[in-house]
């Protein structure tokens, strides 16, 4: 299995998917997600689709989730 570090460049990343949220701003200013064969996620900056991405591992990716999904980031508002 692919091993990826943080910083790769996401154009690296092989197979991936990339996917931004349908709330993104029309004006393309976002980030990307992929998914990734261990189950991590790579996420990248829209404007700079060959710059580096950053590497999270499962855990953290459902830490984050548990967090948003509960109301733990509703103060960045």
């Amino acid at each position: 299995m692919t091993h990826y570090s943080n910083g790769i460049a996401a154009g690296e990343i092989a197979g991936a998917k990339w996917r931004k949220s349908r709330a993104s701003a029309p004006t393309g200013t976002c980030v990307e997600m992929t998914g990734l064969p261990d189950g991590g996620a790579a996420v990248r900056n829209s404007r700079d689709p060959e710059g580096p991405a950053l590497i999270y591992t499962r855990d953290e990716v459902e830490a984050f989730l548990v967090g948003v999904k509960s109301g733990d980031f509703d103060f960045l508002l």
